[in-house]
């Protein structure tokens, strides 16, 4: 059935697009805003020690992208980063296997750790994806 339907059309499309009259496109007036970068994301060793440097309490989710549990906790950390501890916190994030180093000097040995910085010292470290554990850890640094 909807193939006859699609076939009537087919000629009355043909005609349309031969002919010779000028076209006029509608644009629309959409609306684009960059995202909230509420966790930040961390590429290099040197934008870790920036961000440290910078930031008086910064919270760092060493993540893999493999890792379900890391997955899984993300969406509650970005919304802390919205609302809960806005202009508390900078939380940033880094992959483990991006930056094997910094891992490595951070001492992580599971995913997700959580490491929390206050001017620009290590003075928590939390690890698991338990959502109301960290919420008290960062309650503390806030």
């Amino acid at each position: 059935m909807s193939f006859r339907i699609a076939r009537a059309f087919q000629p009355a499309i043909r005609t349309a697009s031969t002919v010779n009259a000028p076209r006029t496109f509608i644009s629309r007036n959409f609306h684009t805003s960059l995202p909230k970068m509420t966790v930040h994301n961390i590429a290099t060793h040197d934008e870790f020690k920036e961000t440290i440097a910078k930031n008086s309490v910064v919270m760092i989710d060493a993540f893999a992208t493999w890792c379900g549990p890391c997955k899984a906790i993300a969406p509650t950390i970005a919304k802390w980063a919205e609302n809960e501890f806005k202009d508390k916190i900078y939380f940033a994030k880094f992959d483990v296997d991006a930056l094997p180093e910094l891992a490595q000097e951070l001492g992580i040995r599971a995913m997700p750790t959580f490491v929390v910085f206050k001017d620009g010292e290590k003075v928590d470290e939390f690890v698991g994806a338990n959502p109301p554990a960290l919420q008290k850890v960062l309650a503390k640094h806030a």
